[in-house]
């Protein structure tokens, strides 16, 4: 078993060969050398890409750093924050998720950390909280419209929290629809191209802001997300790409 999985972390020094999961068969996008370059910055502010491979082909990883470092609108200093943890196809219920998991514990142990925490959400783009609830982690606080914070605390540490400006923080961005992006995920860049070319059939402009540090992230996002958020005349539309958008911008307009 022990040559059949193993898990590789990725570094600077490896990032070109290893890649970092996602996007693994679409190495010439945009995305991918966007979210490339964006990790190039991140892993000497303690960035850490843990892939897990069965029998050499990549089923798994789990990316996490330092919460004072972390792309999504949270006060988690001292806790180290998982962005992302994935387990997919056949690759599932084999405990992958839960070794690399192990692995940021432990990380954040040796660093002297508070603990561990997540942001999590029962719609698209984020693990679900349950399997975290499962491993231990607790609820500490929610974001609009179906976010929560999870930490897994090593003591009686003051908890993670959520800003509680969200209404201030889309009217922020004016009329008009506008997406707010950040390079953390590759799958970003389409996702934006997307939005684009749906405002433009509907004749509606799209306006694309682009968030560059950990900092514009946790003070100005507008969703919990952080990454990646549709805002529409002030207000949050979606932090994912739905699939209706045409129809409900053009419901809009109407």
């Amino acid at each position: 078993m022990a040559d059949e999985v193993k898990i590789v972390t990725v570094s600077a020094e490896n990032l070109d060969q290893e890649g970092f999961f996602c996007y693994k068969s679409k190495r010439k996008a945009l995305g991918y050398h966007r979210k490339q370059e964006w990790l190039r910055q991140r892993f000497a502010e303690g960035m850490r890409i843990r892939i897990l491979y069965e029998h050499a082909r990549s089923v798994a990883f789990i990316e996490y750093t330092p919460g004072e470092y972390a792309w999504r609108p949270v006060n988690a200093a001292g806790y180290m924050f998982i962005h992302c943890l994935w387990t997919v196809g056949r690759a599932k219920r084999k405990g992958y998720a839960t070794r690399l998991l192990t692995v940021c514990i432990e990380d954040a142990r040796e660093q002297e950390m508070r603990g561990v925490a997540t942001v999590t959400s029962t719609r698209s783009w984020l693990t679900g909280p349950k399997w975290f609830l499962a491993q231990g982690f607790e609820s500490v606080d929610k974001a609009p419209p179906t976010f929560d914070l999870l930490v897994r605390r090593f003591d009686n540490w003051p908890a993670p929290s959520f800003p509680r400006n969200w209404e201030e923080r889309c009217t922020a961005f004016g009329g008009g629809l506008t997406v707010v992006r950040a390079d953390q995920c590759p799958y970003i860049d389409a996702a934006t191209r997307a939005v684009v070319e749906a405002g433009n059939d509907v004749a509606v402009p799209v306006r694309v802001v682009e968030l560059t540090s950990a900092v514009q992230v946790q003070q100005s996002a507008p969703s919990a997300y952080g990454v990646f958020s549709i805002v529409y005349n002030g207000e949050l539309l979606s932090y994912y790409l739905p699939r209706d958008l045409r129809a409900r911008l053009a419901q809009s307009q109407g």
